[in-house]
């Protein structure tokens, strides 16, 4: 764009010596300037082609996990592994890449629901919990400790399937840990070994104690005797040994006046391996006091085709004991679960038959069968059937050699049924209705569902339900019935012929009686009041309700009730239609006593949805308050005594003025609105009011003005006084406050003025005399709307003759008001290049014009 500019600018030398100079010195300044703009926006989407990169960062700090494909997380795991970074490391990855702690979350479980947690373990053991009995003094040896969850406290999500087999949930659970029970009192057949802790106490006659380690060679060195043999011993065997041998020290030993006493202090550790079928195989270093289920939970337990139920633990190249979980889960038998010792294999076997069962059982699951079980046998290991469960079939889905079988296992053959691995089991449940139910609901003592008996009929469930209600409608009754092809049929029958006999009516299954009420049938009745009573409102309609009776509901009348023109307005609910008849109500007058003892010359009786008005009596009045302030002889509060009272009336009666009073500063304020229905207009007003205010000052003390419902009357009193009953005398009305000061002496600046303040009043001092004396106006300062506030509440604002503003007259008590200019905004930035580049784009299109016109 800017070679096309430069090139006009050449062309428009070119013709300006074969063209007026002045058309073309116009166009070559045109050009000039709008190529200046063009370096302009160049520059401008330079920076921001800069500015591109740190905002892409930004967008990586706000990456959603949850929209990331596969292939994404496939490239993030890769780059992990070129870090040698582990799922441990996810955090300090997540934190360097800006991706916040909740999305590392989503990032670690799309690692693991993928399968790719697997690739970023490392090969390490993990750590074995370590403890200190402070109580037993012992304590687990852990020099040579791998290191090994045995609380599994950072278990990883595991797969769906596997938690699915019975006996996982082991191993998954948090809440369940094997740990070894170092403060059980050392077992009678435990056998020391290199790294046990011997602990001799000798007490009696000869005090001393020792805490000594088996080497090794398999000794203990006691001081002042020498090495004693103790490898293999059990603790009975090993302290008979220790006091043979003490007792040629302590000769008092052999007299019993020396007793020893031999203990287990730190126990050592032992290396287990686990190989086979198992989540994390390898080599484990376990307290000497762990068994073969301690083993298993630090491994995480068998994997999905590990067995449950084929657990060998191998000592010296022989099988010592086979270990099954299912024992331990269903019976609590935990025979064997030996105690390992060093050296010990654990293997987990491959499974040889699992089976599923599903649907209505108690525990449903994947269940690892032995060769001489039955289904029978899973059930049990499943708890049983639950309540709703359909036990005469359980139908079965085999797996054979080319294709899948149903099966059906009839319920005499479940405790024999051979299983093969793969069978699936699946329990229904029973149907979802009743064999024998009636049901009968309505205007009845006690509806609901009853068990139908042999030749029931329809007056047999009405005595069952302890016969119908005084409401019932006898006319008429249905009977829901399902036919014989389950389609609803409706029956109905008459209730009175069935309660006397006359009809029988023989009842089916599922059949559903319906014996309605007459309230139900008919709308709900009521009757409403309103006006001068103590409760107005709507009240339920009732048989033989009187007018007297209604205002008696409503709470009796008010003081300011009227006796005559009570108006009774009534529904036309019935007659022929008449085109020609405009009639819409019946209304009605009548005049009722003081105490409602009947209305006068006749009796009402009051119909559904009938509408009563007790008007205000026309001869009523309450005393209306208003309220004197200020400089009078008698202020406070008066009561208006007639319709025609002025304000010269009120300062007449409260003793007229006193000589301190300031007349032209007097203010009548009145509340904002009488009568509720002026409220929906003066709302309007007051809107528009605050919209063209600009001064905030302004705008708050009128809002302060409003919500204390009371606006401001500008008055002349001076004038009221000297001619009374003018127009400016005006009436009083209730809740006015007249308030007189003491004369003013000063006058207040506010807005755009320097030092805004009261300033001393002068007569012969003019409007801009004040402002020069509050400092003048401000730069923001909006001269031609100042006003002025005058005390009786009247405003003046400034006039504009010709060029020049005339302000307003200055009297005692004055506040002079000087509003702000508006702020002009300028154009942003995008506006600037929006503009430039409209202006560029028009420029081309001339230049092309006049190139294509010469």
């Amino acid at each position: 764009m800017l070679f096309l500019i430069d090139l006009h600018l050449y062309l428009a030398k070119i013709q300006i010596k074969l063209f007026p100079k002045k058309v073309f010195e116009k166009v070559y300044i045109l050009l000039y300037m709008f190529r200046k703009l063009l370096l302009v926006q160049l520059f401008l989407f330079v920076g921001l082609c800069m500015l591109a990169p740190i905002s892409s960062q930004a967008q990586i700090r706000q990456v959603n996990v949850d929209n990331m494909s596969d292939d994404q997380i496939k490239r993030i795991v890769a780059e992990m592994k070129q870090n040698n970074m582990t799922m441990s490391d996810i955090d300090s990855y997540a934190e360097q890449k800006g991706v916040p702690a909740s999305e590392a979350e989503k990032l670690k479980s799309r690692i693991v629901m993928m399968g790719l947690d697997k690739s970023l373990e490392a090969k390490k053991s993990t750590e074995l919990f370590q403890q200190d009995n402070q109580y037993s003094g012992r304590s687990f040896n852990n020099a040579d400790t791998s290191k090994v969850d045995l609380f599994r406290q950072g278990t990883d999500p595991s797969d769906v399937k596997r938690r699915k087999v019975f006996g996982a949930e082991l191993f998954t659970n948090k809440n369940l840990t094997f740990e070894p029970n170092l403060r059980m009192p050392t077992p009678s057949n435990y056998r020391l070994a290199a790294d046990d802790q011997v602990m001799i106490d000798v007490y009696g006659y000869s005090e001393v104690q020792y805490k000594l380690t088996v080497t090794s060679e398999g000794y203990i060195r006691i001081p002042n005797l020498g090495p004693v043999y103790v490898n293999g011993l059990t603790m009975e065997e090993a302290k008979n040994r220790i006091t043979k041998q003490l007792s040629t020290i302590y000769s008092t030993i052999a007299t019993g006046k020396t007793f020893v006493q031999i203990s287990l202090g730190n126990i050592r550790s032992i290396r287990v391996l686990l190989i086979g079928e198992i989540q994390r195989p390898g080599t484990y270093t376990l307290p000497s006091l762990a068994t073969v289920a301690n083993a298993l939970y630090v491994s995480g337990g068998p994997d999905e085709n590990g067995s449950f139920r084929n657990i060998q633990v191998m000592r010296n190249g022989q099988v010592i004991t086979t270990f099954d979980l299912y024992d331990f889960i269903a019976k609590g038998d935990l025979t064997n679960n030996i105690v390992l010792q060093d050296q010990d294999i654990v293997k987990v076997n491959p499974y040889k038959t699992r089976i599923e069962l599903i649907g209505e059982v108690k525990r449903p699951a994947i269940f690892e069968a032995k060769d001489n079980e039955t289904l029978q046998n899973m059930l049990d290991y499943a708890g049983g059937y639950t309540d709703g469960s359909f036990k005469d079939n359980i139908t079965g889905y085999r797996i054979n050699s080319k294709e899948r079988e149903v099966i059906n296992v009839p319920a005499d053959q479940i405790a024999s049924f051979k299983l093969k691995s793969g069978d699936q089991f699946f329990i229904d449940s029973i149907l979802n209705r009743f064999s024998n139910r009636v049901t009968i609901s309505g205007a009845v003592f006690h509806p609901g569902s009853y068990g139908m008996e042999r030749g029931m009929t329809v007056v047999d469930l009405i005595k069952k339900a302890d016969g119908v209600r005084e409401e019932a409608l006898l006319n008429r009754g249905l009977i829901r019935r399902l036919q014989d092809d389950f389609s609803p049929a409706i029956i109905n029958f008459n209730v009175q012929d069935i309660l006397s006999g006359k009809v029988t009516l023989e009842l089916k299954k599922e059949d559903s009686v319906v014996v309605f009420s007459k309230l139900d049938l008919r709308p709900q009745f009521e009757v409403t009041i309103g006006g001068e009573v103590n409760k107005p409102g709507v009240f339920p309609y009732a048989d033989s309700m009187r007018l007297e009776d209604l205002v008696l509901l409503a709470g009796g009348l008010r003081d300011a009730a009227s006796l005559k023109h009570v108006e009774v307005s009534r529904r036309i609910r019935k007659g022929d239609y008449n085109s020609g008849d405009s009639l819409k109500a019946i209304i009605k007058q009548f005049d009722i006593s003081a105490d409602l003892s009947s209305i006068k010359d006749q009796q009402l009786i009051l119909e559904p949805f009938d509408e009563v008005v007790i008007r205000k009596s026309p001869a009523y009045s309450e005393q209306s308050n208003i309220m004197l302030e200020g400089e009078v002889v008698y202020p406070g509060k008066y009561v208006i005594v007639n319709k025609k009272e002025h304000i010269s009336d009120l300062i007449a009666r409260a003793g007229g003025l006193k000589s301190e009073a300031f007349p032209e500063g007097a203010v009548l304020l009145r509340k904002t609105y009488i009568n509720s229905s002026d409220s929906s207009l003066l709302s309007y007003k007051l809107a528009l009011f605050y919209n063209k205010l600009e001064d905030s000052t302004s705008i708050n003390s009128v809002k302060n003005m409003m919500e204390r419902k009371y606006q401001l009357l500008g008055i002349n009193l001076a004038d009221i006084i000297k001619r009374p009953g003018s127009k400016y005398d005006i009436l009083l009305e209730e809740g006015d406050v007249l308030k007189i000061p003491k004369k003013l002496q000063t006058v207040q600046t506010f807005g755009e003025i320097y030092f805004p303040k009261k300033i001393r009043y002068e007569d012969n001092i003019t409007f801009r005399d004040y402002i020069r004396g509050a400092g003048g106006f401000t730069s923001s300062a909006l001269k031609r709307r100042t006003y002025v506030v005058y005390p009786n509440g009247e405003v003046k604002s400034t006039r504009k003759i010709f060029f020049f503003n005339k302000y307003p007259k200055v009297k005692a008590g004055s506040e002079i008001y000087v509003p702000t200019k508006r702020e002009r905004r300028g154009l942003s930035g995008q506006e600037v290049i929006g503009l430039s580049s409209g202006i560029a784009s028009i420029a081309l299109i001339v230049v092309t014009i006049l190139t294509r016109v010469k």
